[in-house]
């Protein structure tokens, strides 16, 4: 099945988990070196308990807008600003991302998030990609189209789909599994971004 199609049949704490995994991976870029985070939310999803307080510590931790002051984040375009640098709208896309995490975890929200997040992960690692392809839009490659993938991009795509087809084989059980390919795919982000930034220097 296509990502489109896992993220449209994925249950509540898959769908939970998939857009958390895909935040996890992009943390990097909001600065910071602590990767344990977002672990509390991980835990949410282990013992269905605080996800709405978790929500909001994660924000306050890394220094985002919680609830009242997302709006200005959620309405806002990554492209918007003239000139804008990929590496500034990867960021932007981030924030937006936990700007707007659902703090009451119904199954249509948290479905409207993680479809979100997936569409923002592969954006951001086309961004960061020196080898992007210039695809205009992510939604082919979410939707099955895949020829002339870049690499960091292609490496995304698999991982989000590997994490969503754990999930739906798995359940609650496959949590340390996907926790272990966010790990990954992080360190492969923060690598991204420290080669970026020597090159600037």
């Amino acid at each position: 099945m296509s990502l489109v199609e896992l993220i449209a049949l994925a249950d509540e704490r898959g769908l939970a988990a998939s857009g958390l995994a895909c935040l996890d991976r992009c943390v990097p870029l909001l600065g910071g070196d602590d990767d344990d985070v977002l672990r509390p939310l991980w835990t949410s999803l282990v013992d269905g308990e605080a996800w709405g307080e978790r929500v909001e510590k994660a924000r306050a931790d890394l220094g985002e807008p919680g609830d009242a002051d997302a709006e200005s984040v959620v309405g806002s375009d990554a492209g918007s600003a003239s000139g804008a640098s990929p590496d500034d709208q990867a960021a932007f896309l981030v924030r937006r991302m936990l700007a707007t995490v659902p703090v009451e975890s119904s199954v249509d929200a948290l479905r409207v998030w993680a479809d979100a997040c997936s569409a923002a992960a592969l954006r951001i690692h086309e961004l960061l990609d020196i080898a992007a392809d210039g695809t205009s839009s992510v939604e082919a490659r979410r939707e099955g189209r895949t020829d002339g993938m870049s690499p960091l991009v292609a490496a995304e795509l698999r991982r989000q789909i590997a994490i969503l087809e754990l999930l739906a084989d798995r359940g609650a059980g496959g949590l340390r599994l996907v926790l272990g390919q966010s790990t990954e795919g992080r360190r492969v982000l923060r690598a991204v971004v420290s080669r970026r930034a020597r090159g600037r220097a």
